[in-house]
């Protein structure tokens, strides 16, 4: 199980991201400033570590300066509000394996994070299938297949079945759907969630995704 280091100091981001991360199977640690950040980050207990920029005592830059400078090799994705095209050259030639601006979702965010960690030799990359009851799921070529047929999916029911998969027979709420699948920035009284399951359900079989009164949804 890889372990995430998440370096952010703000609190909505690192709740949101570290809950989605251990959603996906990994295990997560928070700091809120620069200097500690640099300290964990060296360590070398992680596989990974999600930096933001704008950290106090030290910022990102010089965090991930120093890292590199050191020959530390960690993984590094960058995720900040800072999108000028100088902050990220900044970030990519001071050493970041990839850089994410704010707002985000939290989809892509995962998805570059499983890039990273399987390109670096060290870290367990995670599985690249799924696979439950008759579904099937390639990650990496983005192909589904049901009961030995392929079904064409969209970018967005594609990221739905696959948190589905990685949750079999559990109650999702739509709450943990949109967060996982649209950001932490989606409306949470969108009805997006339940236009999306009843468009795959007409895909994978009606059957295999249950509506629980009042709480959610369950693969099963």
């Amino acid at each position: 199980m890889s372990r995430i280091l998440i370096a952010e100091d703000d609190v909505h981001i690192v709740s949101f991201v570290g809950k989605g991360l251990r959603a996906a199977g990994y295990t997560t640690e928070h700091v809120g400033d620069g200097e500690t950040a640099l300290l964990m980050a060296r360590s070398g207990a992680f596989d990974m570590v999600i930096l933001d920029i704008g950290l106090p005592s030290m910022d990102g830059f010089t965090v991930l300066r120093r890292l590199r400078g050191e020959g530390v090799r960690t993984p590094v994705v960058v995720l900040t509000a800072r999108d000028s095209v100088d902050d990220t050259v900044a970030g990519l030639e001071g050493g970041a394996n990839d850089y994410m601006t704010k707002p985000f979702q939290f989809a892509e965010l995962l998805a570059r994070v499983r890039l990273r960690l399987q390109d670096d030799t060290t870290a367990g990359a995670p599985s690249a299938s799924l696979s439950y009851n008759g579904i099937g799921l390639d990650l990496r070529a983005r192909r589904v297949h049901v009961d030995g047929r392929t079904v064409d999916l969209t970018a967005r029911e594609f990221g739905l079945l696959e948190v589905f998969l990685r949750h079999p027979d559990q109650v999702l709420s739509r709450e943990q759907i949109l967060g996982q699948v649209w950001g932490y920035d989606f409306d949470p009284a969108s009805n997006v969630v339940d236009v999306y399951v009843r468009a795959l359900r007409g895909k994978i079989g009606a059957q295999r995704l249950q509506t629980v009164r009042g709480m959610g949804y369950r693969l099963s």
